[in-house]
């Protein structure tokens, strides 16, 4: 059910139930709000009639709790995982799934369920999702009397069609037959807020549907326990900054920087394709901004969620300042009373809306909606500060206990205003003298063919290219068989050719095989890496046809998208198929993990 039903079913209530309801909900947190909506649903799907399991019939049945996980960033696998060692814990017995590695013929057989999932862009399913979710929604998905499911979606409520993908689970498989032992839950960014206590609640209730398993007594066979990292996201390794230098030309009209870290004495391993995670700290000149703007004292004790820090501080380390999303539009429209700030969370406004998400930060807001904040609602009313991920840009088979990345800087100004990117400031003004918190996060989709014969083709325009950087590293120092063929772009050839030295030396040395270039400033047209992959279509498609994996990293919303729209062209044109086989194809590649992309 969305807010809005959601609210003009509650308007029916007459007056003295409305009331009791909002003095109930009145001060709950975020988390609390989400327990008093889980504990209403079980609730009501009682009051519905829906016989509830017993417990002694499911572990006497033996039966198991399915966790499915569709993932572009690893949130989705990471809160996943969470579930299931819990799960485990707690005597369950459990099975853990990536989405495109779950037999789709066993989704009939399933007893209990649960998916987390995420939704990407605009209501698009991860990549490794996207054949089971076709399958569920599609005329082929079996009926499933049997079925117990949960399903937790994670979004971005930037974008219109906020956690789509998970809804559009969730109300299949109840269309299916399924029964629900948990609501859904819905995860903005600040993931964490949304997921912890929904994780809490499902595994209490997938211990009640299915009871604790009794372990079976077994002889134990010794053997190593494999090591854990010590650090992670929860516990990033402090990383001594070695090189962070410009690699761009000073009238380049921007800022890019290949970053080296050391990780000596982390433990922490990556493979090509990996992401290294980012906790920042807001540019200190962005936070005098906000003070000023805001008319507020940084020094000002601010107490939230039982912790007590200045104002400053929340600011600096503790709370997003540069990524303006819709809840923090709404509490803005509450706080100000602006019309215009309220005309715009109309349903029938949601393009506008998202041209404003996208185009602005939160401080053009203030400066054109000033409104009177108190510190407690300020820091309230934003959303926790998160890491970033950026692709490693580099191999560790071949710089050891080093990481690289290669880092576009945000910094520019708007309105006659100073703006600037919250991690990307971070690193770049991190001199040989600090360190920068970090951890792994695996990307397990965006992974070299296991054959090394196999050829390769890497599209990678601007910071894109980085992981490209990592892949023929590895190639070069495992003595690959395959051929390596890259594509990259930029705006000018003469100051933004990302790593050209390298990429030049690599075609002399052999391990670059073929390299084809797009700067779309330097002519009269203006040339992308599409155009180029449709220029050597014949050869490309002839690339894949013989086994090659293509990679495909950068921007989601244009560039991807023009470059998959672009090799339908090149199957149609090249390889005698419809449009509609064409799509087909790239949809089974995708599914084999020969079409992999790395897209944000």
């Amino acid at each position: 059910m969305n807010a809005v039903v959601a609210e003009n079913r509650l308007a029916s209530l007459d007056g003295e139930r409305l009331a009791t309801l909002e003095r109930l909900a009145e001060g709950l947190s975020a988390a609390e709000l989400y327990w008093l909506a889980a504990w209403s649903a079980a609730r009501a799907e009682r009051l519905r009639g829906h016989p509830q399991p017993d417990p002694a019939t499911a572990k006497a049945a033996g039966e198991r709790l399915t966790i499915l996980y569709g993932s572009q960033t690893g949130q989705a696998k990471r809160i996943a995982s969470e579930l299931s060692v819990r799960a485990e814990a707690a005597g369950l017995a459990v099975r853990l799934v990536r989405a495109d590695g779950y037999p789709q013929r066993e989704l009939a057989k399933e007893t209990h369920l649960v998916v987390v999932i995420s939704t990407q862009g605009d209501a698009e399913p991860p990549d490794d999702a996207r054949a089971l979710v076709e399958f569920v929604l599609g005329k082929r998905a079996p009926r499933l009397p049997n079925l117990r499911f949960a399903v937790l979606g994670l979004g971005d409520s930037s974008y219109p069609q906020f956690c789509a993908i998970g809804r559009q689970l969730d109300a299949r498989l109840a269309e299916l037959g399924a029964l629900r032992f948990a609501p859904l839950g819905e995860a903005d960014v600040d993931v964490d807020a949304v997921a912890g206590p929904w994780v809490e609640y499902a595994l209490e209730q997938a211990r009640d549907v299915l009871g604790t398993a009794q372990p079976t007594a077994r002889v134990a066979t010794l053997q190593p326990v494999p090591s854990r990292p010590l650090f992670s996201r929860e516990r990033p390794f402090a990383a001594a900054v070695l090189e962070n230098q410009t690699i761009v030309a000073r009238d380049a009209g921007r800022d890019v920087r290949h970053v080296e870290l050391s990780l000596e004495g982390s433990g922490l391993a990556y493979q090509p394709g990996d992401a290294l995670g980012v906790w920042p700290s807001n540019p200190p000149a962005l936070v005098r901004q906000w003070l000023s703007v805001l008319k507020l004292d940084g020094e000002q004790a601010v107490t939230h969620e039982s912790r007590t820090l200045p104002l400053r501080d929340w600011l600096a380390r503790e709370r997003e300042l540069t990524r303006l999303s819709r809840p923090l539009v709404v509490a803005l429209a509450d706080v100000s009373g602006d019309a215009e700030l309220a005309r715009l969370l109309r349903p029938d406004q949601s393009g506008a809306l998202a041209a404003l998400l996208n185009d602005h930060q939160p401080i053009d807001l203030w400066r054109r909606h000033p409104a009177a904040w108190s510190p407690e609602a300020l820091v309230a009313a934003l959303r926790p500060l998160t890491p970033r991920l950026y692709s490693i840009a580099s191999s560790q088979k071949a710089v050891g206990d080093e990481v690289h990345l290669t880092v576009a800087v945000v910094d520019y100004r708007a309105d006659g205003e100073s703006h600037w990117g919250a991690a990307s400031s971070f690193i770049a003004a991190a001199g040989d003298e600090q360190r920068l918190p970090v951890y792994i996060e695996a990307n397990e989709r965006f992974r070299l063919p296991p054959d090394d014969a196999r050829d390769i083709i890497m599209i990678g325009p601007g910071t894109g290219v980085a992981p490209f950087r990592a892949f023929l590293q590895e190639r070069r120092e495992t003595g690959a068989r395959g051929r390596n063929w890259l594509f990259f772009g930029n705006r000018h050839f003469t100051s933004e050719f990302l790593y050209q030295v390298e990429w030049q030396a690599a075609l002399r040395d052999g391990s670059l095989h073929r390299l084809d270039l797009a700067f779309s400033r330097d002519g009269a047209a203006k040339v992308y890496v599409q155009q180029r992959l449709r220029e050597q279509g014949r050869e490309l498609y002839a690339w894949l046809r013989d086994g090659a994996h293509l990679y495909v990293c950068g921007d989601a919303s244009r560039m991807a998208r023009d470059v998959h729209a672009a090799l339908i062209e090149v199957a149609v044109t090249h390889g005698g198929q419809s449009p509609d086989q064409a799509r087909e194809w790239l949809a089974g590649l995708l599914q084999q993990g020969r079409y992999a992309r790395d897209v944000y």
